[in-house]
């Protein structure tokens, strides 16, 4: 689409050297509602649920399975959310995703459904609906992330959206860093309804801020679907760097406790605690870097973080080389979060912003699993350390090849796959001059 499709926001409209824009604003103080509600919902969850599922009778493999279900439901999700985001709009997008990760979990706290006391239900039929639960909520997570991440960059000003995206990334990483664990431990001291119970109300209670963000104007041109973004090498490029630092992420979420099990005691804990610690470190700091410089080269930086980290992290026999690896990792994996999602929505306008959430929410996923599933297979042929070893190598191949779409370029967009995606006004960031840092080549919290 051309440049008259976009539309000119007010702080696009600003000099290069005039004052930056204000990046704080209450439609995004509302939307920080709805991200801490979705956040602490999901991951309140996350790890409950499989081991309720292993209280009503069922073996660890079928439990593993409500984990499949969550993730498979929301990789489905994904493929469509776009177009459906396109004919409803965002926020009723954003409301139905919501009240799909907030009602299952009040269905799974109801005591005529399945109970808290688990020797209560037949297995079969609990099992039933743990798996129902988990494959809607799964729909949900997939439709919130889309609608959700689509909607606050609208809320972003252009020139400060690096920085924005950190914000947003910071907002909902401290409930998932707090509530993952939360989880876990109320489960075991009061019992497994009040997890859920709470899991639900910050869902549905978020559903009360939708109302209040503002009404997002239906975007000029057409709008961009995921298989359109998938054929874009300006897109598929950095968010296929990106799911490779993911596959890295499911690797160390996985396999780390089971590699540094003979190592001094807590520090796999410890070095699970810095990876998320340090990420939410490095997606600030390369904001802050990439609104002045440009997210290109950062992405590249990540990477190599990333790698240098995985590398550190094949010593398992040392304490210290451990919680350093994981450390070094979680900033680069943080810093290749940022990059990626800025470059990705800096290549599109605002039509396309849809295509990008759920491209780059997929590769998220999909990298996570492909992660977890094949290192398994590597690792019990070679052992851990030179399986972390062979993964830090496998992160720069990434980076090399999607090299030659990352870089920034001054043309102006061509081909007709691509041009339903990526208009000519989108190439550039808004007050940066064409040829400058933030130039981006034309051709997936928040």
């Amino acid at each position: 689409m051309g440049t008259d499709a976009r539309t000119v926001t007010r702080d696009e409209a600003l000099p290069e050297g005039g004052p930056p824009p204000r990046l704080v604003t209450r439609p995004l103080l509302v939307r920080f509602v709805s991200i801490v509600g979705g956040s602490a919902s999901f991951y309140l969850l996350l790890s409950t649920v499989p081991e309720y599922a292993r209280t009503t009778g069922a073996s660890a493999g079928t439990a593993g399975l409500t984990t499949t279900a969550l993730t498979l439901s929301s990789v489905a999700a994904y493929l469509v959310a776009p177009g459906l985001m396109a004919r409803c709009g965002c926020r009723p997008m954003l409301a139905a995703g919501l009240a799909a990760l907030g009602a299952p979990a009040l269905l799974l706290a109801a005591p005529s459904s399945i109970g808290a006391i688990p020797s209560a239900p037949s297995a079969p039929s609990s099992l039933a609906v743990i798996m129902t639960a988990c494959v809607v909520r799964g729909v949900g997570f997939a439709i919130t992330c889309v609608a959700g991440y689509a909607l606050t960059v609208s809320l972003l000003p252009a020139r400060r959206r690096g920085e924005g995206l950190a914000l947003v990334g910071v907002v909902s990483g401290i409930p998932s860093v707090a509530c993952l664990p939360l989880g876990v431990w109320l489960a075991a001291h009061v019992g497994y309804r009040p997890v859920f119970l709470a899991g639900g109300v910050a869902a549905l209670a978020a559903l009360a801020s939708v109302p209040a963000l503002p009404r997002s104007g239906r975007p000029a041109g057409p709008s961009a679907g995921i298989l359109a973004a998938l054929r874009t090498p300006a897109l598929n490029r950095p968010a296929a760097t990106f799911s490779a630092a993911a596959m890295a992420v499911g690797i160390l979420v996985t396999f780390l406790p089971l590699a540094a099990a003979r190592t001094a005691t807590g520090v796999a804990a410890l070095a699970l605690l810095a990876q998320p610690a340090t990420a939410i470190g490095g997606r600030w700091l390369a904001g802050r870097y990439g609104d002045r410089h440009g997210p290109a080269v950062l992405l590249a930086l990540g990477v190599l973080l990333a790698a240098a980290g995985m590398l550190t992290l094949s010593l398992t026999a040392i304490p210290a080389a451990v919680i350093a690896g994981a450390a070094v990792f979680g900033a680069g994996f943080g810093v290749t979060q940022n990059a990626s999602l800025t470059l990705m929505y800096d290549r599109v306008p605002e039509s396309g912003y849809g295509a990008v959430s759920a491209l780059w929410n997929l590769a998220y996923d999909g990298g996570m699993g492909l992660g977890a599933a094949g290192f398994g297979i590597l690792a019990a042929r070679t052992g851990y350390p030179a399986a972390f070893a062979l993964t830090a190598a496998v992160l720069p191949v990434a980076l090399a090849v999607a090299r030659p779409a990352i870089g920034p370029v001054t043309g102006p967009v061509t081909g007709p796959v691509i041009s339903p995606v990526i208009g000519s006004a989108a190439g550039r960031r808004a007050g940066t001059p064409a040829g400058g840092p933030g130039t981006r080549t034309t051709s997936r919290s928040a």
